[in-house]
């Protein structure tokens, strides 16, 4: 009998034997995918900023800058929103919450530590912020669509049982975050137990790549400044409130039983609503002043 793959797309047909958390070994040091794809996808979110910023006549190197300051400020409040709604889990210990290798990041986080960067920058390259966020937000997708594929490394943060066309199984002994409804439906091939879940890391991607495509297409004909930073939060909210609902990781905003990262989809969704409609108001006011 052929041994058991570690993670198995069985209505599709594709299956992986082995899938490691750590991708190399330096000097008895795991570095673990996860990280692999987070740098990745910053380098190629850099790279797109460039090429934005010289299509639009803006210096290349300034983007460079912000990267620098951004990841700090981004990596912060990345793991402040983590641990803001896990407080339980690190009040006994409170050193914890510098022990970045345990775990514990949150994307909304690290958008909102993304725009308070862009803010300083703003300021300090004296530039429109709108211009800033304009450039980033396709930048910000690709980032999200390279590392979401560190869940898939980890075993992690996916959604509850399904048997859809896209399910996904995790041995059960490797997956982080399974529930007694995932056992309840476990399935044993190879005499292995597979827990059967919703692979949410690939919902996300592959909404936000087509999220990334359109507003690249877009960007050329926004109609005023900021509009690309607010269809991308539109766009990105919106999927995120029901791909949150999948998860079986949430972060439960305090006390309500509501998902932290639900509730910030909907602030997103409403927030860039409400921007797009009074930007394309003030836009439709300006063209009747010029007629």
């Amino acid at each position: 009998m052929p041994a058991a793959p570690e993670i198995w797309f069985p209505h599709l047909g594709i299956a992986f034997e082995k899938v490691s958390r750590v991708a190399v070994t330096v000097f008895g040091f795991p570095v673990y995918w996860y990280g692999v794809c987070i740098v990745t996808g910053v380098i190629l979110a850099l790279l797109l900023a460039r090429w934005e910023a010289g299509r639009t006549g803006q210096k290349k190197d300034d983007y460079i800058d912000m990267l620098l300051m951004g990841l700090a400020v981004s990596l912060i409040c990345t793991r402040l929103y983590y641990v803001v709604f896990s407080w339980e889990q690190f009040k006994d210990n409170l050193w914890d919450i510098f022990n970045f290798r345990k775990g514990g990041l949150a994307i909304y986080g690290g958008l909102m530590g993304a725009v308070l960067s862009a803010f300083i920058a703003s300021k300090w390259k004296k530039l429109p912020i709108s211009l800033i966020l304009d450039t980033c937000a396709p930048s910000f997708l690709i980032g999200q669509i390279v590392g979401r594929f560190g869940n898939f490394f980890n075993r992690e943060a996916f959604g509850g049982y399904t048997d859809n066309p896209f399910a996904m199984r995790l041995l059960a002994d490797q997956a982080n975050g399974v529930t007694p409804e995932l056992l309840a439906n476990a399935v044993t091939e190879r005499g292995a137990q597979y827990v059967q879940v919703h692979p949410t890391f690939l919902y996300e991607s592959a909404w936000n790549l087509a999220l990334m495509v359109a507003l690249i297409l877009y960007r050329p004909r926004k109609k005023f400044p900021g509009e690309v930073m607010y269809l991308y939060m539109l766009g990105y909210g919106f999927a995120r409130f029901f791909i949150e609902g999948l998860r079986t990781d949430q972060l439960i905003f305090f006390n309500t039983g509501i998902p932290a990262s639900q509730i910030t989809s909907v602030v997103f969704v409403l927030f860039a609503l409400t921007m797009i409609v009074i930007g394309r108001v003030k836009v439709k006011k300006f063209d009747r002043t010029r007629v």
